[in-house]
């Protein structure tokens, strides 16, 4: 049974007030999960499907339980050629896998399967020997681009981008919304944000809030505190382990791997919310801070003054946060 402790681990949207007759709302589903856009100006009744169209185009992109998609194409060898999309995103995450020391692999698909949280959605214990077959594929050194032919060392290395995808369509959202002429939104696909502009639409108005929702370890349902921030110019994206996981004689997987290790991640960590120039960098560093743990982040976040992160952690059954100083803390 899952704990609803840690269920609590919600990220939330916090919109006070703008003007109401100027404030519009479209809401939908992508990626597997909800999305919702708040923009101020006159409504246009095109826009819900124009979003959904750009987000279809992404999800044709990215989604490895689409096997018509470009990268499920691609992990089958029956494609060599990326799109625009597709290479932008991969020069990403092929940077922060490098300042991460692998703990963001896209290369970890190959062992996404072997535990269950793919296509078929099957968790399960993985045995040592199944787990030696894979891990020599998964390695983001064995892909190379070259004139958008991607090129891998090996056709058993496969990609996954679900670490990174999400924050890349938030990205492109909030780019879409510009270029239409809206100057204030904010923009979330499962806790993933980005803001522009300010909330009650003027120049040096209130800016949009959002927030981070810290549960107690006593109470089921109760809140211990609530952390409110405002991300100004920088996207928002928060990972946790308490949605995707399943329980095996007493010990929890969760589907947040080590691409290093091959097994899934065990650090006391529960949730991070990682500040980024852009989304797409801030999902990917959430993920891979979950990876290494609070002490390990710390560490590489004093040599990234353009983030910031807020952790949630298990002290012993307590749980305690720890940031850096944006936060205040």
């Amino acid at each position: 049974m899952r704990s609803p402790l840690i269920l609590l681990l919600s990220f939330t949207l916090l919109l006070v007030s703008c003007h109401q007759d100027k404030r519009q709302q479209i809401a939908g589903t992508c990626f597997g999960t909800m999305y919702h856009i708040t923009y101020l100006g006159d409504e246009d009744q095109n826009l819900p499907a124009r979003v959904d169209s750009l987000l279809a185009d992404l999800n044709s992109t990215f989604s490895i339980f689409d096997t018509a998609s470009l990268i499920s194409r691609l992990n089958i060898g029956s494609e060599n050629i990326v799109n625009a999309d597709f290479e932008h995103v991969l020069r990403c995450a092929t940077e922060v896998a490098r300042h991460t020391g692998g703990a963001f692999d896209f290369t970890v698909q190959p062992l996404v399967e072997l535990w269950g949280f793919g296509r078929n959605k099957e968790p399960r214990q993985v045995a040592p020997e199944q787990l030696d077959s894979v891990r020599q594929f998964v390695n983001y050194k064995l892909v190379a681009l070259h004139d958008s032919v991607l090129v891998r060392v090996d056709p058993r290395t496969q990609l996954n981008f679900n670490a990174i995808a999400k924050g890349y369509a938030v990205d492109q959202m909030a780019q879409f919304l510009h270029q239409q002429g809206y100057e204030n939104f904010i923009v979330e696909i499962g806790g993933e944000v980005v803001s522009h502009g300010t909330k009650d639409g003027k120049p040096d108005g209130k800016s949009w809030v959002v927030g981070i929702q810290v549960p107690t370890a006593t109470k089921d349902g109760a809140v211990e505190s609530s952390v409110r921030f405002e991300p100004g110019k920088r996207a928002v994206a928060t990972s946790g382990n308490y949605r995707n996981y399943f329980e095996k004689e007493g010990k929890r997987y969760t589907h947040i791997l080590d691409p290093r290790k091959g097994t899934p991640e065990e650090t006391n960590l529960l949730s991070v919310t990682v500040l980024a120039p852009d989304c797409m960098t801030a999902d990917a560093y959430a993920t891979a801070f979950m990876v290494l743990g609070v002490d390990r982040s710390i560490e590489l976040l004093s040599r990234h003054p353009e983030l910031d992160a807020y952790f949630i952690y298990d002290d012993k059954g307590e749980y305690k946060t720890v940031s850096t100083k944006f936060f205040g803390e």
